[in-house]
């Protein structure tokens, strides 16, 4: 069920109507997503005691949500287990910062340990019309992505990402290990919209033969608008306050013997 449903559920009708911002406060709002990129583990999230998620399962990325910017409490639990189940993890006053568009990542290391990366997504103008960005979230060692054959991001290693500022149109992507030509995933078809970040998730295990990509697309800002204050313009790395947003999904991949360790900096590789 898609995000944007789950919070206009009765289960969020709370007091203050848990998720919902008046008017006044759209310019404090953040744009948050989630992707669910560890293979395996299957959680419900809850916030202020209203279901978030339900049956969260692998591969899944979340509708852009709007939240106003404030403290939530959230509650992670076994699929199934109910907002008064145990807790794997729980978030008293998570901090969401006002102004973000964020993606938040649970995925694998590179040694196939779980971890949480928020991305900050670049959205400023691209003069050459569209951008993509490619994020290796997988446990696999480091690779190059190719187009139509040829590398244009070389030794791309998890967690980090590159962007690439390009005009609209369909790229023949697949991703080899690095410095060489072994293909570890795809070729794919990747289509690049103008006015578009079209962002790219590799994820999965290399070991056990789960490699995937996840796609998500996101708007761009007009000409020269620049970027709310106090947001980077280039998408290199999360906002200090994103800190707490990866605390409050830590654990959301507990079950079943993973636990989320782990949030860091993003350094974006321009190609």
């Amino acid at each position: 069920m898609k995000l944007q449903r789950l919070l206009a559920a009765g289960a969020l009708a709370l007091a203050a109507s848990l998720f919902a911002a008046p008017a006044a406060m759209a310019d404090d709002n953040a744009t948050v997503s989630v992707l669910h990129a560890v293979p395996g583990a299957v959680v419900d999230v809850y916030a202020n005691g209203g279901e978030l998620l339900k049956d969260f399962k692998p591969g899944t990325l979340t509708d852009p949500q709007m939240l106003p910017a404030g403290k939530y409490d959230l509650k992670v639990v076994a699929a199934g287990a109910g907002k008064d189940g145990d807790a794997v993890v729980e978030a008293k006053g998570v901090t969401v910062p006002a102004g973000a568009n964020i993606t938040v990542v649970a995925h694998l290391t590179a040694d196939g340990k779980p971890a949480l990366t928020p991305f900050v997504n670049d959205t400023s103008a691209s003069k050459e019309g569209g951008r993509i960005t490619v994020r290796h979230v997988a446990a696999a060692p480091a690779v190059d992505v190719r187009a139509g054959g040829t590398a244009v991001i070389k030794a791309l290693e998890n967690p980090k990402e590159a962007m690439m500022n390009i005009a609209a149109g369909t790229l023949n992507v697949d991703v080899v290990a690095a410095g060489t030509d072994t293909v570890v995933l795809g070729p794919a078809d990747v289509k690049v919209d103008a006015g578009k970040n079209v962002i790219v998730y590799a994820w999965g295990s290399l070991t056990d033969e789960n490699l995937a990509l996840a796609v998500q697309s996101v708007d761009l800002m007009k000409g020269s608008t620049p970027t709310k204050p106090g947001m980077p313009s280039t998408g290199a790395e999360g906002p200090s306050s994103s800190a707490p947003i990866a605390a409050a999904f830590l654990g959301a991949l507990a079950i079943a013997g993973t636990a989320v360790i782990a949030t860091r900096r993003r350094v974006a590789t321009k190609a």
